[in-house]
């Protein structure tokens, strides 16, 4: 005769979380923030609407995000200038 299992079902415990506490998205960003620091500078510019609407355009077309394309225009125009 096969074993009756009890009706009352026992509860599964959930699996333990193995790799520490997550992170908050704030320390995400931090930490991303330190990272990017090890190895680039920062450059905080104001624009007109005009000329950041025509950067959006640029990324969206080619794929690529605001730091890639001034990174382009910039190495562009130092070609042009003869500093590169």
């Amino acid at each position: 005769m096969p074993q009756q299992q009890s009706t009352a079902a026992q509860p599964k415990q959930k699996r333990t979380y193995r790799k520490g506490n997550p992170l908050s998205d704030a320390d995400k960003q931090r930490l991303s923030i330190a990272r990017k620091k090890e190895s680039r500078k920062e450059i905080k510019v104001f624009v007109e609407p005009e000329i950041k609407a025509l950067l959006m355009d640029m990324c969206k077309q080619d794929g690529l995000n605001q730091a890639d394309i001034l990174k382009q225009l910039i190495e562009k125009e130092a070609r042009c200038r003869g500093k590169h």
